[in-house]
């Protein structure tokens, strides 16, 4: 059983270590995240195909995405690392997050149009945003420094695992019943598979909030006078921005390797998915077998990079021991990149999983070591809003992405989608070259 540590006023406290399923029972509910994330990622940019969207458009419709995540994370963590009551820190975040993103799966194969899916995006967005933050910071407050490794790469473990639920679920739900398509919508069995991610999200967050406990303040008295010092609106808002400007030396030089990561990602789940149905397989519009059979296939694909990314986190803590976690990461990230690139080049289908077991080798990494780097530099006390700024360098290269990438892809790309996910590629790689100015602590330093 996890053992809550809370000392005397003042008194110095060390967090016990915890066995393996306490820190599997602690990380489940980034399962159920994932799969709600795995639907938004691997269906929508086809939705929005479906109601009548052209690839040019498809960047800004996405922005939705990036805006509730730049707003939403540093604001959850703010809140959650002043927050202390009987349901916990940061467990009341998970629990509305989870309740608000099943609403919205529930509800997005039902847009009617492109307003409305856009729209219905911004609260799934914004939703997963609550629950997903506070998680990150879950890892820093329960565990010791030496078991930190072990716990963001067992929430890349269960966010491979949820990828690849979401990912195998069109391709069930299609050949079990056909798409069913009705015209000038979304097809039903775009309906199931969102309605049981829906499930597997609330029931896996729930999971962690019924059986994980979180340690009080350790100096009560301290914690109440910290939250009246610092209350108000504008308080926090200053707080925000400066931390920004204070952020350590560590998170800043992290910070720049993940703002080049993430454009790389953003346009694989912006095009790939579409790429494969109409340049792999060729289908001429969104009303051909081809192109339901193409974001299957697609979805297939994510699913395989989850797969690696999932055996991959059972190697990666012990690689990163050894390797440090900063040469660990440029390895990835070096893999990732050739997959991406290789995406063009594939002579059919099944070629790209070879592509794919890059990506989900890069996956495993960018889900755990930029933050295993960060929690031994971050002070405890304001590790959930350090972690929602650290999320800035993730949604400002994809507000960037979505405000130009368009144009990028009308006059320079030809609307190539193939093309647009080599360049992700090319991100990818000068991603793993800026790793060299990493200072990386040592764990115990």
């Amino acid at each position: 059983m996890s053992v809550a540590v809370s000392g005397a006023n003042g008194a110095s406290w060390q967090k016990p270590r915890l066995h393996y399923w306490q820190i599997w029972n602690m990380s489940f509910g980034f399962l159920g995240i994932q799969v709600g994330w795995g639907m938004q990622m691997g269906n929508m940019s086809a939705i929005y195909e479906y109601l009548g969207a052209k690839p040019d458009e498809i960047p800004l419709l996405w922005l939705a995405a990036p805006m509730t995540g730049l707003i939403v994370q540093p604001v959850i963590g703010y809140l959650s690392d002043r927050t202390w009551g009987r349901w916990g820190r940061r467990k009341p975040y998970f629990t509305i997050g989870a309740i608000l993103a099943t609403v919205a799966l529930l509800f997005m194969p039902h847009s009617s149009a492109l307003w409305m899916a856009a729209g219905l995006l911004w609260i799934l967005d914004a939703s997963i945003n609550i629950s997903m933050e506070p998680f990150r910071a879950f890892v820093g407050d329960l565990l010791p420094e030496e078991q930190i490794n072990r716990g963001y790469t067992m929430q890349s473990m269960f966010i491979g695992i949820g990828n690849v639920i979401a990912a195998v679920l069109p391709t069930v739900i299609l050949a079990i019943f056909g798409s069913g398509k009705s015209a000038g919508g979304v097809p039903p069995y775009l309906v199931a598979v969102f309605s049981i991610g829906a499930i597997c999200y609330i029931a896996a967050v729930l999971y962690t909030v019924r059986t994980t406990r979180e340690y009080p303040p350790p100096d009560m008295e301290a914690f109440q006078r910290m939250k009246q010092e610092t209350a108000g609106f504008w308080h926090g808002v200053r707080e925000v921005f400066s931390n920004i400007f204070t952020m350590p030396s560590t998170m800043r030089q992290v910070a720049l390797v993940q703002f080049f990561t993430w454009p790389g990602l953003f346009l694989m789940w912006f095009y790939f998915t579409p790429a494969v149905a109409r340049d792999v397989l060729g289908a001429p519009d969104t009303d051909s077998p081809l192109y339901a059979e193409g974001v299957a296939w697609g979805n297939i694909c994510f699913g395989f990079y989850s797969a690696v990314c999932f055996a991959f986190s059972f190697l990666l803590p012990k690689i990163a021991d050894r390797f440090s976690r900063k040469y660990t990461h440029m390895l990835c990230l070096i893999l990732g990149a050739l997959g991406l690139l290789f995406v063009g080049i594939a002579p059919n289908k099944y070629w790209l999983l070879l592509s794919m077991t890059g990506v989900g080798i890069a996956w495993a990494s960018i889900l755990s070591m930029p933050y295993a780097m960060l929690a031994s530099t971050l002070p405890q006390q304001k590790l959930g809003v350090y972690m929602g700024i650290f999320n800035f360098f993730i949604v400002l290269p994809e507000i960037i992405a979505t405000l130009f990438f368009g144009w990028i892809m009308e006059h320079v790309l030809d609307n190539n989608r193939l093309a647009a996910v080599m360049v992700g590629g090319g991100f990818l790689g000068f991603a793993a070259l800026l790793c060299w100015q990493i200072k990386e602590r040592k764990a115990g330093a």
